[in-house]
């Protein structure tokens, strides 16, 4: 479970780098839009699959 929480978060800072990159080039706005909203998706997996872990670490 730990290793999907890894890879969800290589994930979000993936995106993150892919997103700084295009900005920082002026690329297109449609593509940075869609670039934040996977970043969302993934910080909220992310998210759950930490209190998840957390809620079956304390049981």
């Amino acid at each position: 479970m730990s290793f999907f929480l890894v890879l969800v978060m290589a994930g979000v800072l993936g995106v993150l780098v892919l997103g700084i990159i295009g900005v920082a080039r002026g690329g297109d706005p449609r593509r940075s839009n869609q670039l934040m909203r996977w970043r969302v998706i993934l910080q909220a997996a992310a998210l759950l699959l930490l209190a998840l872990l957390l809620s079956l670490g304390r049981s």
